[in-house]
């Protein structure tokens, strides 16, 4: 998903190019190839999907892609960030309310629920909503029906219930802080998603990504990552998942001077020693048969001798195929077999 980026290149999409809403879904690890796979199953369906995952790993992009890819794209997708709601106005935003219902309502006024009718309806962190408002909710799924709030008519609806959350809703079943009824009613398909920690081979495709669309919407395309920027990208553990490379690629490109993004443009944690691995060893230079070092050997080592690992790597992730290796890396094939014979590299696994 991309443009000239030096050393990183774009990754896959879920399938469909058609499907903009969700085409920032980047991934061509094991593990999002078969979260790919289950959305594709899963989105023809009128399934109810629970998103499980850690904040910043695209719960929502999913959702979106669930709904694009399903028989109800025409109609709405309505996202409610159920965390963001004031416990007070929970009820009335999401099932509306009748004229006089409480002070201040001074006529009928449909709410979410409606507003997804014939669509989709993305309950966001599901686990912070109140327990009475779950119960609404359970009869709105189990009767596809609902009742404003101060109002004695229900209204059918026709909509499909897509949830997230970051906590383990079974414990807080257990714990009494969330309905076992509606937990299973919600539990129908189970989509977990990855942090981006247990991903790795995925973040040079998301920061190749995330840099082109920077690029062009700050109008600078054709910018590169420099290698040592490209080592500290693929080092750092991001605990703020995909949401926090994106923002640190974004914070690089507008930090940034002419066409290299440098070590120096990325944010401060991803800069800092600490909270990269580090090894005990004195820093070495790469062994002379390419045989990888140890991330914390690295630390000591000169431009040139990061840019030989890092192709090294990429020609191994590629199995030796230049073409592949060369469109990663951003360069062409006759730069590549260039800094092949500079480096004295040979294409392993060719």
């Amino acid at each position: 998903m991309t443009s000239n980026t030096g050393g990183l290149r774009p990754g896959r999409r879920a399938p469909d190019p058609q499907a903009r809403l969700y085409q920032d879904i980047v991934g061509a690890s094991p593990k999002m190839q078969r979260i790919f796979r289950l959305i594709a199953k899963v989105a023809p369906t009128d399934s109810t999907v629970l998103l499980l995952g850690e904040s910043g790993t695209g719960k929502e992009l999913v959702a979106r892609s669930l709904h694009v890819q399903s028989r109800r794209s025409q109609g709405p997708f309505v996202a409610v960030n159920v965390g963001a709601l004031p416990e007070s106005l929970m009820e009335s935003e999401l099932f509306g309310y009748a004229r006089g219902a409480f002070t201040g309502a001074t006529g009928d006024r449909p709410g979410l629920v409606e507003a997804a009718d014939g669509g989709t309806l993305f309950l966001d962190e599901i686990g912070d909503m109140p327990l009475a408002t779950q119960v609404k909710l359970l009869r709105t799924i189990e009767r596809n029906e609902v009742r404003r709030l101060g109002d004695n008519a229900t209204r059918v609806v026709d909509l499909r219930v897509i949830a997230a959350t970051h906590r383990d809703l079974r414990a807080e079943a257990a714990a009494g802080r969330f309905r076992d009824d509606l937990f299973w009613r919600l539990n129908v398909v189970t989509i977990e998603l990855p942090p981006l920690r247990d991903r790795p081979e995925d973040i040079g495709l998301l920061a190749s990504y995330f840099l082109s669309r920077e690029a062009r919407v700050q109008g600078r395309e054709g910018l590169a990552f420099s290698p040592e920027a490209v080592a500290l990208l693929e080092r750092y553990h991001y605990p703020g998942n995909v949401r926090e490379l994106e923002n640190a690629v974004r914070h690089a490109v507008t930090l940034s001077e002419g066409k290299v993004i440098r070590a120096a443009d990325l944010p401060a944690e991803i800069r800092t020693p600490r909270l990269l691995p580090t090894g005990d060893e004195p820093a070495r230079a790469p062994a002379a048969d390419g045989a990888a070092a140890a991330p914390g050997d690295r630390d000591g080592w000169s431009l040139a001798e990061v840019e030989k690992d890092h192709i090294r790597r990429v020609l191994t992730r590629h199995r030796g195929n230049a073409t592949a290796a060369a469109r990663q890396l951003g360069i062409s094939r006759t730069t590549l077999w260039r800094k092949l014979r500079e480096y004295g590299l040979r294409r392993t696994g060719a």
